[in-house]
């Protein structure tokens, strides 16, 4: 029976949490099922997991500790590998591709765990051949410490679905590996409206929330956050009828009501970047990709513009 090789590209709060699992259901030895996990992580995190392992503090896992198949510093040292799950922040992801460019056969699999409502066109213009298949995750995980994971809250989720580029190709396999390793997935042929719902989220609390340091919950709330965020919701939703994506009508509602099941303090990762002054950060992911579609598709996303122009300046 042929092995399927699966390497995990980044292991941080999303690659370790869903690594972890696959690592815990293939690596060990009483397992029937043929799969090997490959491990890349950088310095400091390689020598940690390569001693210790790669722990995970989680509710469903009682603090556990897995060891993968293999473990590896760089994409150059990866193994023939089927698989390629991508759990990098999108800053490294035209690097990551330019690195992984000479080990894509035409049936090759990528599954990009990753923020952002372009990244499968991102990774199609370095990566022309191969099986893209495009996803978004809900994972309330982090790194903790070098080789720690913690995640709270409910068992993440990935949603997957087809590659636009090969529609006759169902990726049934990959499903069934994910599931196997008791990881909640769902399957969609067509997932984009799920990556732009979720877009509509992480990009508007977003770019408020690191503009003017704000909290989820004072962004929710009546008031001038709340107007910036809907107005960025707006940009966000003219472009989503304007490429044919059919997200909810009410979907700003909507939005809102998510924010609303976090903690009132809740901050978010670019409003802490931002704020930490990093110049790596999601600023580019979520309104440079934004503006980018507007330009493209002649609509106008003055707010976003603006709040763009305005954190640039702050990180000069």
């Amino acid at each position: 029976m042929k092995t399927t090789e699966i390497a995990i590209i980044g292991l941080g709060g999303v690659g370790g949490y869903f690594g972890f699992k696959l690592a815990q259901k293939y690596a060990s030895n009483d397992t029937n099922d043929v799969v090997s996990i490959t491990f890349v992580a950088r310095e400091e995190t390689y020598e940690i997991v390569k001693k210790n392992g790669l722990t995970l503090l989680s509710p469903e896992h009682q603090n556990s500790i897995v060891k993968p198949n293999y473990l590896v510093k760089s994409i150059t040292e990866i193994p023939k590998t089927d698989i390629f799950i991508i759990c990098v922040k999108e800053y490294d992801l035209e690097k990551i591709c330019l690195d992984l460019k000479d080990k894509i056969n035409e049936n090759t699999i990528l599954l990009p765990l990753m923020n952002g409502v372009d990244i499968y066109e991102r990774i199609r213009k370095i990566i022309p051949q191969g099986l893209v298949l495009p996803a978004c995750v809900y994972v309330a995980s982090h790194i903790k410490e070098k080789g720690i994971i913690e995640h709270k809250a409910n068992a993440g989720k990935i949603i997957f679905g087809k590659d636009p580029q090969n529609p006759h190709f169902e990726p049934i396999s990959v499903l069934q590996i994910l599931q196997k390793a008791n990881i909640n997935v769902e399957y969609k042929e067509n997932p984009f409206v799920d990556i732009w719902t979720k877009f509509f989220f992480i990009a508007s609390f977003g770019l408020v929330s690191a503009r003017y340091n704000k909290t989820m919950g004072e962004i929710s709330e009546s008031g001038e956050f709340r107007e910036k965020a809907i107005l960025i919701m707006k940009e966000i939703e003219m472009i989503t009828q304007k490429k044919g994506i059919n997200v909810a009508k009410n979907i700003i509602a909507l939005t809102f009501e998510k924010a609303m099941t976090f903690p009132y303090q809740t901050p978010t990762s670019i409003q802490l970047d931002v704020q930490g002054r990093k110049k790596a950060n999601e600023l580019e992911l979520f309104a440079g990709a934004i503006i980018n579609l507007g330009k493209e598709l002649d609509i106008s996303v003055v707010e976003t513009q603006k709040i763009y122009d305005e954190i640039k300046k702050e990180l000069e």
